[in-house]
């Protein structure tokens, strides 16, 4: 792929990590967000553009000869249809050649999350796509569940006795890579992408212990507590009933199974949960230390 791909979030995890790996990776990109100037410090010998989801007037111009379109879902977003889905119809005017949708696990069967809905009308806008469903990631350890596990040593969820697969954004940002390397390979193709253990929030919270150096505990949440001490963190409700949802399907076992996708597609083996938190243990650094 000779024109750029546009990859969208680009200042946060996942479009971060996509970014780094399609650069890493020889593909030119052009790295999209509403930061301009945080972009340009992020990525200073990538071409940056303006890329407001909630702003369709910025969309011509930040798809204008891309030839791939990394999109995702900010969690802050939940009207899909006048955001994400208009710029897919953009990047299809466009002539986009390849999308690559950021989904979630259990997406195609479950109609309460946005991600239902861009991937139904990805499918039906009529370009190449490829749709990769990433279970939990590891950096919702440092990102979602961050403060709590640094200002109360818990982490707090209304996810039981369930167990996920944390997958690393640096693999599915390598996966992206891969995608984007062969994209008539992967056409129409949708990946369940998981780490190589599931692992319970207790396991989750003895291995934060072990590593960090300090006692961290899981305290199962209710949903009604999961929701209230969300709002009062400030989170969006939209964005709080969300991340309720998410984690409520852990007690049905839908982020449980270990799945063979991601170590074929990269042809090594994924990184672990430990790898993360070993590698990332100062974003866990209290006030004393």
């Amino acid at each position: 792929m000779t024109a750029p791909v546009l990859v969208t979030g680009a200042t946060g995890n996942v479009g971060g990590a996509v970014a780094r790996s399609l650069h890493a990776a020889g593909t030119p990109i052009r790295v999209a967000g509403t930061d301009v100037a945080k972009l340009r410090r992020r990525f200073p010998d990538v071409p940056p553009a303006r890329l407001d989801l909630l702003d369709p007037r910025t969309f011509d111009a930040a798809l204008r000869g891309a030839g791939g379109l990394f999109l995702l879902r900010p969690p802050q977003i939940a009207r899909v249809g006048p955001t994400l889905n208009a710029l897919v119809d953009a990047a299809a005017r466009h002539g986009v050649g390849h999308v690559v949708f950021a989904s979630v696990t259990g997406a195609d069967r479950n109609r309460l999350v946005p991600h239902h809905r861009v991937e139904t009308h990805l499918r039906a806008a009529g370009l190449p796509y490829t749709i990769l469903r990433p279970g939990f990631f590891a950096q919702n350890l440092a990102d979602a569940y961050g403060r709590d596990i640094r200002e109360d040593d818990r982490i707090y969820l209304p996810a039981g006795s369930g167990r996920a697969a944390f997958v690393d954004t640096r693999d599915l940002g390598d996966v992206a890579a891969t995608v984007f390397a062969d994209p008539v390979a992967h056409g129409g193709a949708a990946y369940a992408l998981t780490g190589p253990q599931a692992l319970d929030f207790d396991e989750v919270a003895a291995l934060l212990t072990e590593v960090l150096g300090r006692p961290v505990r899981y305290q199962a949440a209710s949903v009604g507590g999961y929701l209230r001490h969300l709002r009062r963190r400030g989170t969006p409700l939209t964005q709080a009933l969300v991340q309720a949802v998410l984690h409520t399907g852990l007690r049905r076992g839908q982020a449980e199974r270990v799945d063979p996708t991601l170590p074929r597609l990269l042809g090594r083996p994924p990184r672990t949960l430990r790898q993360y938190v070993q590698d990332h243990r100062d974003r866990w650094r209290t006030a004393t230390g």
